[in-house]
Parts: structure tokens; sequence; C-alpha cells
């Protein structure tokens, strides 16, 4: 149960350390769009070759496929919601001239790191130990989030205790995410963790092509998709570790 809730953390800890980077040290705009192409890619990975594949080996075809449209659906419909409230500017670092909402920011923020928290829990159930792939997918797709949010918010005018505390809240929410996904679901039976697991899928894939996916083209470029490529590799590596 302490490993889930310490493996949460640590994926979610990188959010905490690229605000910390967005807030005190200036990053050119390309790199950033090049980290944010690659945690795309090895995402995607993620999502296809773990989760969604290992929903179809537990639960079959149909429960995985429904679970990957709810998942998908629920993203959306949350996206649509934040988006009216400036919230789809969490992975932005520009100034937005309407000012971003840091309540809706923080909302997009935690309806992105819940599911892929919860499912690291989930993966200890599935096979005894930790996803790697997933801890890094999570890891790598967060730093550039807490950058891109943090130097944004930071030219609307919030202040650097507060941009920290909004960050600390979703480390601490991502580890409790992974504890609860491990400690409730102990007894869940095969079809409703590879529901899950197809939900997260379905909500990862959303996300990435929604959010982090226009934010890379836009920051680096063409070249942006060589390197989403290259993670999508790592992932197909690590996969088959």
């Amino acid at each position: 149960m302490l490993q889930a809730a310490l493996w949460g953390a640590f994926a979610g800890s990188s959010i905490l350390l690229g605000a910390l980077l967005g807030i005190y040290k200036e990053i050119p705009r390309k790199v950033l769009g090049f980290i944010m192409s690659f945690g795309t890619g090895v995402l995607i990975g993620a999502a296809s070759f773990e989760l969604l594949r290992e929903s179809v080996e537990d639960g079959g075809l149909m429960a995985a496929s429904i679970g990957f449209i709810f998942g998908s659906l629920t993203f959306t419909v949350s996206e649509l919601i934040i988006t009216k409230k400036g919230g789809n500017e969490r992975k932005r670092s520009r100034h937005n001239p309407n000012d971003h909402s840091g309540v809706s920011i923080f909302i997009g923020t935690v309806i992105d790191a819940i599911p892929e928290s919860v499912i690291i829990g989930v993966s200890l159930l599935q096979n005894g130990s930790v996803s790697l792939l997933m801890v890094a997918a999570v890891f790598i797709s967060n730093f550039p989030e807490g950058l891109s949010s943090s130097v944004g918010l930071r030219k609307d005018n919030y202040s650097k205790k507060k941009i920290l505390l909004m960050w600390i809240i979703v480390l601490m929410l991502s580890s409790l995410s992974s504890l609860l996904g491990f400690s409730l679901l102990q007894t869940a039976d095969e079809t409703v963790l590879s529901f899950i697991g197809a939900f997260a899928a379905g909500g990862i894939i959303a996300m990435v092509a929604s959010t982090m996916m226009p934010e890379a083209f836009e920051e680096g470029g063409p070249i942006v998709g060589l390197i989403a490529s290259l993670g999508v590799l790592a992932s197909l590596i690590l996969s088959n570790l």
C-alpha cells in the first residue's frame, strides 16, 4: 500500500519540479516543445502498448472498448467545461490576455493527474510490481505541464507561493489516487480492472490530442513529430523489457 503511494508521489513530483524551474529559470520555448512532444509520445505508447493491451487480455475486447470510449468522453466533457473557464491554458506558457483562471487550471491539472495515478496503483494489483512504463510516462508528461503552466501563471501575476501550493496539492492528490487505486480495487475482478485500464487509456489519448500535441507543435515546430515518434518507440522498448 505504501509502495503505491510512493510511486504515485514520484510520478507526480515532476509537476512540482517543472513548476520550480518555470518560476526561477527561463526555458527556451523550443526546448519546452521538445520535452512535451517526447512526453506525448511516451503517453501514447503507454496507453497503447500497456493499458489497452492488458485490458483486452484481462477483460476482453468489449470491456476494453467500452472503458476506452467512456474515458475519452469523460475527459472531453470535462475539458469542454473547464475550457470555458480558462483551464485549457494549463499547458500554455504565454500570457493570456483574458487572464488565466487559476482554479480552472488547477481543476484541469487534477483531471489529468488522477486517472494516471490511479492506474499506477492498479498496475501493482495486476502485475505484482509497478508499471515502470506508466510511471515514466506520467513523470515525463507532468514536467512540461508544471513548467509551462507556472510560466503562464507568473505572467498573469500569480504569486510564487500560490503557484507552488497548487502543484503541491496536485502532488498529494497523485499520491492519494495511486494509493486508492491499489487499496480499493484489491477485490475487483479482471473485467473491472480491464475497464479501468481502458478508461485511463481513453482519457490519456484524448488529453494528449487536445492539449499536449497542439502546444508541442506550436512551441517546437514540425520536428516535434519525430520527437513524439521517438517517445512512442521508447514506450515500446520499456513495455518489452
